[in-house]
């Protein structure tokens, strides 16, 4: 229910930073402070400021940032959005991510045009009141913004934003302003909490004219009360202003570690918001209820891919727990590489309860990842391929169902004989590499009495978020069809969902459904699959 605050009163904002290093989960906390606010009552947004010159992430590889997160108006986008949306339960666009390419090119384009006539373009003032504006932007119609600067304090990448934040402060009123600083607490060898690095940090954010009102340490463990006086004394800042986030299980835990903390109360006293809260009892419990729920049974999934990295596959894997929540049962996903399957990772493969084959690009991997998804169909193992992985599986089914030998994506063979796989009629003339894929939200129509729509509860469309260049070639579909592979879902002629009856569970999705799921809210081709193993496992030991 929402609460009578009255917007009039002006949007708060609160900005969170990092220091000694970078990587520390400040954009875990800050998302996890937005969720008690929001459980309080309170509408919140968030804003990621990423100090590169790429204009958006669609172009960088997964080893240097992590996965391309996609947002629904085809935004391509740093991993923390997808933490935002998942944590606030919210859809966000691509104006909530701010970028140094994203904020030259818009002021570069604006003085091409002539709309600075007569003016020296600098970065004080047109790239820190471009950079405010689109924070103000983004923020419209919410109670609470949080604004999270990427890197750490003292690169010189982010300078230009944190002297947009001085400004920005110096603007607003200081009941609408919190400057949250995350920083980290490490231990010395004799097991001492060392406060030096913090100090240094907040050292070098007060030399840019930044005071913060609140210091976050991040420690293995909670700080001790001489850790929290001494970063108080050094930091300037109240010993109650000193919070402590050390290491959890699980990152859905990190809001019930805050609340324990008491930061969210602090927040809200801070920002005057406190009295128009929702009353503690009155606070929605659903989360807590969930990420504390015991797992009745344990479940092991198999993750195909190229890259030796969560972070490049973090949607995934957090699809997976959300339905593992939903069903209460603990997913535990074992990495297979795609690359050197057959030398080392087999045997882990054949121990697999279910079998994921993510997105991806190029022809890396690509034989490892068909190899999967063949002992997926013969074996009758429950199976989920996503993009590439979709794609992957009609070239299987077409070499080995249908018999057209060498049949392959024109991506990855350009000269085969049977190019089931081929690209995009729209991407013929399309030279540019960033953000010119099929990109965003669109619509998929679901074939009735399949099991894409007992998936889905149903459901005659779903709508997903797509990221790719390729598509099957309709001069197959008919053939493909007649051997027994159904395209369940399409959207107009292009088609969606594939999947393969007499079987425990075979979907595969051009779009990527792990872009939507959510705590509470997992994606249904996530539960189908963990529905068909707990079903697939009964079965046998039935028999």
């Amino acid at each position: 229910m929402p609460t009578d605050y009255d917007p009039s009163l002006g949007r708060k904002f609160i900005f969170v930073t990092g220091g000694v290093m970078s990587g520390l989960g400040k954009g875990i906390t800050a998302a996890s402070t937005g969720r008690l606010l929001k459980n309080a009552g309170f509408s919140v947004t968030a804003v990621k400021i990423d100090p590169y010159l790429n204009v958006d992430a669609g172009t960088m590889n997964p080893y240097q940032h992590g996965e391309v997160y996609v947002l629904k108006d085809g935004g391509e986008v740093d991993l923390d959005l997808g933490n935002y949306e998942r944590f606030l339960d919210i859809d966000m666009t691509f104006d909530h991510n701010v970028t140094t390419g994203k904020t030259y090119q818009h002021v570069i384009e604006k003085e091409r045009s002539g709309d600075y006539l007569g003016e020296t373009v600098q970065i004080i003032p047109h790239i820190t009141d471009d950079i405010k504006r689109r924070i103000r932007e983004a923020a419209e119609g919410t109670d609470v913004c949080l604004i999270e600067v990427g890197g750490t304090v003292g690169d010189i990448e982010g300078m230009p934003y944190l002297e947009a934040l001085r400004q920005f402060a110096h603007e607003e009123d200081d009941e609408d302003i919190l400057f949250a600083h995350v920083t980290l607490v490490p231990y010395s060898k004799n097991g001492e909490q060392k406060t030096k690095p913090t100090q240094h940090s907040v050292k070098e954010l007060r030399s840019i004219g930044l005071q913060p009102d609140i210091v976050v340490g991040r420690c293995d463990d909670h700080l001790e009360p001489e850790t929290k006086e001494k970063i108080a004394l050094f930091g300037d800042v109240p010993t109650e202003a000193v919070f402590s986030n050390p290491d959890v299980p699980d990152i859905y835990q990190v809001p019930l570690m805050v609340e324990e903390e008491g930061l969210d109360e602090y927040v809200m006293e801070r920002l005057g918001l406190a009295e128009e809260a929702l009353p503690e009892g009155e606070r929605k419990n659903e989360w807590r209820d969930l990420v504390t729920q015991e797992a009745d049974r344990e479940i092991e999934i198999a993750l195909v891919g190229k890259y030796a990295l969560e972070d490049a596959y973090l949607s995934i894997h957090e699809a997976l727990k959300h339905a593992g929540l939903e069903r209460n049962v603990e997913v535990n996903i074992q990495w297979v590489d795609s690359d050197e399957m057959a030398a080392a990772h087999q045997e882990r493969l054949e121990e697999a309860d279910g079998i994921v084959v993510p997105g991806g690009f190029g022809s890396r991997g690509t034989r490892g990842k068909l190899e999967a998804i063949r002992y997926a169909r013969e074996n009758e193992v429950p199976f989920l391929g996503l993009c590439l992985g979709f794609q992957m599986a009609v070239v299987d089914y077409a070499r080995h169902v249908c018999g057209l030998e060498g049949a392959h994506s024109a991506e990855i063979d350009a000269e085969t004989d049977h190019p089931v796989i081929d690209i995009l009629p729209e991407q013929y003339e399309v030279e540019d590499m960033g953000g010119t894929m099929r990109l965003g939200a669109h619509d998929t129509d679901i074939q009735s009495s399949t099991l894409a729509s007992e998936v889905y509860g149903g459901a005659t469309s779903c709508t997903e978020r797509h990221r790719h260049r390729y598509e099957v070639n309709p001069e197959y579909i008919e053939r493909l069809e007649s051997a027994g592979l159904t395209f369940s879902g399409r959207a107009n002629n292009r088609m969606e969902i594939l999947e393969i009856e007499d079987h425990p569970y075979f979907l595969g999705t051009q779009f990527h459904p792990e872009f939507r799921s959510r705590p509470g809210r997992a994606s249904p081709p996530f539960v189908g699959l963990v529905d068909a193993v707990l079903e697939h496992a009964r079965t046998e030991v039935e028999a």
